[in-house]
């Protein structure tokens, strides 16, 4: 806390050749250190005079004023924000330079040498949460805005800046407070405040609460692939067509593809970006029975990346039998969601929909039955349900792909989270805590049930109120805040 009465500074812009760059400065001494090292056009000092959000046209200047030596060292603009309207409640200066890597560290240098202290990562936003102008949840979505990999991400970042999730979290903390106080309240003066029938009203707004909290977690699964992106895995036999897949996904040619079978040995990822969602990609090596050293790697690491999996990708070569490589592979998707790829239509079809539904249907059969199930099986039937999806393709001419990109949101969004304005939880820590203050909910309504005394229902609500404070910085540590804000860029 003492190092919150420096002045920082540090470059606020990507460190590369670019159109501008932008050195921050925030603090007491900013505008004064600002004005040491500024001129207008008349060779006049500016900054300490000039009025909040505005911007100015001047010099960037080097060296002392009384030995006439100063020399101009960039043309800039100059926004000036005074306290406390600025992005951290301080002082606030940003010089605009011009973006080549040395002029903007030689102004950086002019400013550090002027007195302020090179920022730390994160420092910025972290006084703006110091004093008090966002709470802890809009700093980490200042991060995950940075980082937003897709238009979902960004949205989701967006929603929770502006202060959605805060003002949810902070209206269930008013609620879970009044009761505290209200049975405190009555337990000190029962004669004038009595707490009859408080119980079942009591139950009422606990199962509301526990509704409102469950609907967030119901998010948190959405909102982790929406910020982190679908772990996406794509199997198959040798040669089935999977690089091929991978290339018509990426709109390049990024996989050796040939007519050799076992031509991938080792993994390849790439990240992908279809229709605002994002999927972590990874090709693998095709699945067989293999004497060669370096395939057999290869395949051994294509099951441990389907042991991880948020999706896997079974390509299936349609113009040719299925065989026991299939089998192992199903073995392998277990229950995992799965969209099933049947690759080669271009061809004469050796293997259709039915074929496939029966090979899943043989995975539940018992263990002294060996064989392929009859295709036209009643158990064929009763498969449909456990089938995720079913796609024709055609990855040598770019066949499925739309139907793929439909498939992939209805498997993990239902069709409609581009439309839902719903809060989204994204956040590891926040879906803890809101987990915590699930557990301690439940646990204000087993007591009620229990007919405990009401002191047991004030404990457990705390412990429900404090949680949430923890989603907003109100109840945390400072380890725990300075951990939160080294993972920042510097000048943010």
């Amino acid at each position: 806390m003492e190092k919150m009465n420096d002045t920082i500074a540090a470059i606020a812009t990507a460190l590369s050749d670019s159109g501008i760059g932008i050195v921050r400065i925030s603090g007491d001494q900013a505008l004064e250190i600002a004005d040491s090292i500024l001129r207008n056009k008349n060779g006049k000092k500016f900054v300490c005079s000039a009025k909040s959000h505005t911007i100015h046209y001047g010099f960037v200047v080097d060296g002392k004023e009384e030995q006439k030596s100063m020399k101009i060292l960039d043309e800039v603009m100059v926004s000036v924000f005074r306290a406390p309207k600025s992005y951290t409640k301080e002082d606030v200066v940003e010089i605009n330079c011009h973006g080549g890597v040395l002029v903007t560290k030689k102004v950086l240098e002019l400013v550090l040498h002027a007195g302020a202290r090179l920022a730390e990562p994160g420092e910025f936003t972290k006084r703006a949460f110091f004093n008090g102008r966002i709470d802890l949840a809009e700093a980490e979505a200042v991060m995950d805005l940075i980082h937003s990999k897709n238009e979902l991400a960004l949205k989701a970042s967006t929603a929770q800046l502006r202060g959605d999730l805060s003002d949810k979290i902070r209206s269930m903390r008013e609620e879970i407070l009044y009761e505290i106080a209200f049975i405190e309240s009555a337990l000190d003066d029962p004669e004038h405040i009595s707490l009859d029938g408080y119980q079942d009203r009591l139950k009422e707004k606990c199962d509301q609460l526990i509704k409102e909290v469950q609907r967030l977690l119901d998010t948190a699964e959405n909102g982790k692939m929406i910020k982190e992106g679908i772990s996406t895995v794509i199997l198959g036999k040798p040669n089935a067509g999977k690089s091929s897949l991978l290339n018509m996904i990426l709109g390049q040619e990024r996989a050796i593809v040939t007519d050799i079978a076992g031509t991938t040995r080792d993994a390849l990822e790439e990240y992908v970006n279809l229709q605002g969602i994002h999927l972590n990609v990874i090709d693998t090596a095709g699945i067989r029975d293999t004497e060669d050293v370096v395939e057999k790697i290869g395949v051994e690491k294509a099951k441990k990346y389907a042991t991880d999996a948020d999706l896997i990708l079974y390509v299936v070569d349609t113009s040719v039998e299925l065989d026991e490589n299939d089998r192992e592979i199903l073995s392998m998707i277990g229950d995992k969601k799965t969209i099933f790829l049947l690759n080669k239509s271009d061809l004469e079809q050796k293997v259709r929909e039915k074929d496939i539904l029966a090979l899943l249907n043989q995975r539940n059969l018992p263990d002294d039955q060996d064989g392929f199930i009859d295709s036209n099986s009643d158990l064929v039937e009763s498969s449909k349900e456990r089938l995720i999806s079913m796609i024709s393709t055609s990855a040598a001419f770019g066949k499925g792909l739309e139907e793929l990109e439909v498939e992939i949101e209805k498997l993990f969004f239902q069709g409609d989270i581009k439309q839902n304005d719903q809060i989204m939880i994204t956040n590891l820590r926040h879906k803890e805590e809101l987990g915590n203050v699930l557990s301690s909910l439940l646990l204000v309504k087993q007591s009620l049930e229990d007919g405990m005394p009401e002191d047991f229902y004030s404990i457990d609500l705390m412990q429900a109120y404090a949680s949430l404070g923890n989603i907003l910085g109100e109840e945390v540590g400072d380890d725990l805040v300075e951990e939160i804000f080294s993972k920042f860029c510097m000048g943010k």
